[in-house]
């Protein structure tokens, strides 16, 4: 029942799955243990996820596991054909997704994806709550069966708290994206590498030189800030929160208004999860080529209805750029149709990054099918969940650790 581009690309996929393997021992080591204790048999799980070869490896030990997985794509840009045609083909799961499908498609395929986990105990799985929202407002029906989600996103948590606030939550998500170890690769480093890489895979540009400003400087805006700075660019910040601001100035970097470091910059990226970020007034003062890129998570942060009005229909000057030319001459260049640049022009996260995230993931996954007593509503991943993985992790590095001892563990305990 898959609706994938290509089947015949099934062991193409699989060589790119198991490149991806090679580098993610934490669930490799999961999904070994997961074939043997089988801890989520009998268990319907819907994804909504960037669909790549890493996110097959946690598909692949969530079916070790004996859960039944659906997959339908996150973000269609970023889904690789032939890791989609792998998994349906190789692996018996069943997958929604096609690179570069339209919004009724992509619509489409999450109404397929829930369809999968009728009648029996689903967990969710999703980046950017598509999936839960969708499940909470078109399909109520499966709500009863409904044990919990994950969310991997700091805008899909946005959203659910927003829901969670309106009374309309009906279930726990554990929020994977504020796991400590999530935190430190996935957003610090995963996101800050993966994204100057998507805007150098598309551009070709030297950043060494040029003036980058980072709008957002949250655990994902620090992440590009360091990168790029150590590609010997200047990088300005904009922010509207003052500590994380005066984090930023305390870290050396310039901050300003996102106004004022419009007229500043030569690479614009946008990594807020809010809407119009950038905007007119910001183009009105752009250089002349400037290039605007988005890590956030939907392509609504540059205000593209807004660069239309000032540089009518765009031409394709390089396979990932658009260039719109404003009515004085000046050209503005929009990197993969405003979307996320690091999953749209690149390859997304590195596997040894996603090893961590999507290890978590597992383990949540694990933890809800055990049916705890969580009211509905954000939650925090266990620390015993964070801690297991930064163990793993380190244990496949090779690193050990001290311990403290009885005696320091009773000092520590005590109040006295």
């Amino acid at each position: 029942m898959s609706d994938i581009a290509d089947p015949a690309l099934a062991e193409a996929g699989r060589t790119r799955i198991d490149w991806a393997d090679a580098q993610m021992p934490v669930l490799a080591s999961l999904r070994e243990r997961f074939a043997a204790q089988r801890p989520l048999q009998g268990l319907s799980v819907a994804a909504c996820l960037h669909v790549t070869a890493e996110t097959a490896n946690l598909v692949r030990a969530l079916v070790a596991g004996g859960a039944q997985v659906s997959l339908c794509a996150a973000n269609p840009l970023a889904t690789q054909d032939e890791v989609a045609a792998a998994l349906a083909e190789l692996d018996g799961v069943e997958v929604f997704a096609r690179h570069g499908e339209d919004l009724d498609t992509y619509a489409g395929h999450i109404a397929d994806v829930l369809d999968r986990g009728a009648g029996g105990d689903v967990i969710t799985l999703d980046d950017g709550a598509d999936l839960l929202i969708t499940l909470h407002g078109a399909r109520p029906d499966l709500l009863d069966g409904l044990l919990g989600g994950t969310e991997e996103t700091t805008s899909g948590l946005v959203r659910l708290r927003a829901m969670e606030a309106d009374g309309r939550l009906a279930c726990p998500v554990l929020a994977v994206n504020e796991a400590r170890a999530e935190r430190v690769f996935n957003d610090h480093y995963g996101t800050g590498q993966s994204t100057l890489d998507g805007i150098l895979r598309a551009t070709n540009l030297l950043l060494a030189g040029r003036t980058v400003v980072v709008l957002g400087y949250g655990p994902t805006g620090r992440g590009i800030a360091l990168r790029a700075r150590g590609a010997g660019a200047q990088v300005v910040v904009c922010e509207v929160d003052p500590v994380a601001a005066l984090d930023a100035r305390m870290e050396g970097f310039e901050v300003l208004p996102s106004v004022a470091a419009a007229a500043r910059g030569d690479v614009f990226i946008t990594v807020t999860g809010a809407p119009g970020v950038l905007g007119a007034e910001h183009f009105a003062a752009m250089k002349d080529g400037a290039v605007l890129a988005n890590a956030g998570h939907f392509d609504v942060e540059i205000d593209l209805a807004a660069l239309r009005e000032a540089g009518g229909e765009p031409h394709a000057v390089r396979p990932l750029v658009e260039q719109y030319v404003l009515g004085d001459g000046r050209r503005l260049n929009l990197l993969a149709s405003g979307r996320v640049v690091n999953l749209a022009a690149g390859e997304g996260h590195p596997a040894s990054v996603m090893d961590l995230s999507f290890a978590l993931q597992a383990l949540s996954v694990e933890y809800l099918a055990s049916r705890p007593q969580l009211a509905a509503g954000v939650q925090p991943v266990p620390e015993a969940i964070d801690r297991e993985v930064a163990r793993l992790k380190l244990a496949s590095l090779g690193v050990r650790l001290d311990t403290l001892t009885d005696a320091q563990e009773q000092y520590l305990r005590r109040w006295e």
